[in-house]
């Protein structure tokens, strides 16, 4: 029985049938992409002499950021396994070990929250090298990223690629993870309202788009506020322009700053002008949302253009309720100027690689120094009891002499979206799961017998 690539089937009953599905020969062409990425991805490391080796699938818990699936152990009762969130620190063991230059296309579980972009298991190809700097692993990355676009989808990708730090892409987009394929750039105007007699904005990070003749109207205007609500911003403010400002907050501006505003982004007759204001962080992700809604509701994006660049210079840390956590995870190094006087407002070796919106991989260079590795820990609040019991295995290994090394990770299943044109990653795998974290096929997650259980010295809360 033959599938049409066209269907009205609803996706429960798509995933249910999954083996029918994939008779469909839209499926069937985006998994031989993913197949033809995976051999490119070898051919490329493997002209590189990186070694493919294999790591764990069940380890120890050890916090990374999300939820891990846990496995309970028959024979040692009361204690569990986990599946891996990535092969972090079996990677870097490989370079303890004096395995220079390794790879790995990994399967990694996150009990996590789901999108459209994310699945409890995902595959990512995993890269590290030891004896390497920042600089080297972007460069060795931008081969490999423009050596798969070319093999799976004949597209050239320009090199190198585009460097911004990530103070400017949040500054200019609102984003960590830019779409750069249109305009409509962010403007930060807090100095003009610093000292403004509009309490709203004085004192305020205020950022701004400026639309040149724009047709949007109040209603428009009031759905772009609920976006930005959602980001935990007030709303959306604006102001109009014909033959000057009018409407929204301009008469509660004064002269000056409306000049001021003119002078950063020239005005002409219906023009519009969005301003979000709060702390810095937010005003600029809440008006980076409104910015890719009107990019796609505009129809500004051109869908066959591909624009990759990298996002460097991230924060060491994150700010919490109780303290700090780790922007990408605890063993990423700070810059060499930041080491010596390390504080929470460090800057880290770290790097993301973005195509079109999307975090299509991220890496960093590791620390291999004992002490450093435990100044961070410590920084992130935990004791040394605690970082014994979480870490153990790997600090006792960074003593017996560690090289320099780092590398990155690169999301398969992201990637094979990006070169199908798809935004939905339960189209990129054979067998994925649901929103909802389901298997609708196998019907998985399952029950499971009392007597397996028993086995396992586990009972049912009742």
């Amino acid at each position: 029985m033959i599938i049409a690539n066209q269907t009205d089937a609803l996706e429960d009953t798509r995933l249910k049938y999954r083996y029918l599905d994939l008779r469909r020969p839209v499926l069937q062409q985006t998994l031989k992409t993913r197949a033809t990425l995976m051999q490119a991805t070898r051919e490329y490391l493997d002209g590189l002499d990186f070694i493919e080796l294999e790591t764990p699938i069940l380890t120890k818990s050890t916090p990374e950021g999300a939820r891990d699936y846990l496995v309970p152990s028959r024979i040692h009762p009361g204690r569990f396994f986990a599946l891996p969130q990535s092969p972090q620190l079996f990677k870097q063991l490989f370079m303890i070990g004096g395995m220079e230059r390794y790879y790995q296309i990994a399967k990694c579980f996150r009990d996590e929250d789901l999108r459209a972009d994310r699945q409890p298991e995902f595959t990512q190809i995993d890269i590290e090298a030891s004896f390497v700097d920042q600089a080297q692993v972007m460069t060795m990355t931008e081969g490999l990223v423009a050596h798969v676009f070319k093999q799976t989808i004949d597209v050239t990708i320009p090199l190198p690629f585009d460097v911004l730090t990530y103070d400017e892409a949040m500054r200019r987009y609102g984003s960590d993870k830019p779409d750069r394929r249109f305009g409509l750039e962010l403007l930060d105007v807090s100095s003009v309202f610093a000292s403004s007699d509009f309490e709203y904005l004085r004192g305020q990070s205020v950022s701004m788009l400026h639309l040149p003749n724009s047709t949007l109207t109040r209603k428009h205007i009031d759905a772009l506020s609920e976006i930005a609500k959602t980001y935990g911003a007030s709303g959306v403010s604006f102001m109009k322009y014909d033959t000057d400002f009018t409407s929204g907050i301009a008469s509660k501006c004064s002269r000056e700053e409306l000049a001021a505003i003119a002078s950063l982004a020239q005005p002409s007759a219906n023009d519009l002008y969005l301003f979000v204001a709060g702390d810095l962080r937010v005003a600029q992700t809440a008006l980076g949302q409104v910015r890719l809604h009107l990019g796609q509701e505009l129809q500004l994006i051109n869908d066959k253009e591909y624009d990759v660049c990298w996002v460097v210079d991230w924060p060491l840390f994150e700010p919490t309720d109780t303290g700090v956590t780790s922007a990408h995870h605890p063993f990423t190094s700070p810059k060499p100027q930041t080491m010596d006087a390390l504080t929470k407002d460090a800057i880290a070796q770290a790097y993301d690689v973005v195509c079109n919106g999307y975090e299509l991989g991220g890496g960093s260079i590791r620390i291999h120094q004992p002490a450093l590795q435990a100044k961070v820990l410590e920084l992130l609040g935990m004791s040394k009891e605690r970082a014994k019991e979480q870490f153990g295995f790997f600090l006792e290994a960074l003593e017996y002499g560690t090289p320099p090394h780092g590398g990155i990770a690169l999301g398969v299943d992201r990637f094979v979206m990006l070169l199908t044109n798809t935004t939905n990653i339960r189209d990129v795998i054979a067998f994925p799961k649901t929103a909802s974290a389901q298997d609708l096929m196998s019907q998985a997650p399952g029950d499971v017998s009392d007597a397996q259980l028993s086995e396992l010295q586990i009972s049912r809360k009742k």
